[in-house]
């Protein structure tokens, strides 16, 4: 997931709150590093690790061998998800590049 767009997560967070909304972003990378990343740049919102990609598979964003040295990533996407689980809005790109751009 790129920086910027957690890093808008962030900024936004109260207003999300605010309007009922609870953010969370998924990624590839494990626990650690999510943790890590986390720490570094201040995010306060939850950001999952799915390094076997069980949650990316289900919503079809698996990227097979695009990310650094062929590993699998996901393609960028978003997401709401209302509180019986039922996908009220997507949008996802098939490009990864536009995750790499940022």
């Amino acid at each position: 997931m790129c920086n910027l767009e957690l890093r808008g997560i962030e900024k936004h967070l109260a207003e999300f709150q605010a309007a009922g909304v609870r953010p969370v972003a998924i990624s590839v990378d494990t626990p650690e590093q999510s943790r890590d990343l986390c720490k570094k740049a201040g995010y306060t919102f939850s950001l999952l690790s799915d390094p076997n990609t069980e949650v990316i598979r289900r919503y079809h964003l698996l990227h097979t061998g695009g990310g650094p040295d062929g590993h699998d990533i996901s393609r960028p996407a978003e997401f709401l998800v209302d509180s019986n689980g039922v996908v009220r809005w997507a949008n996802f790109t098939e490009d990864v590049r536009v995750s790499r751009a940022c």
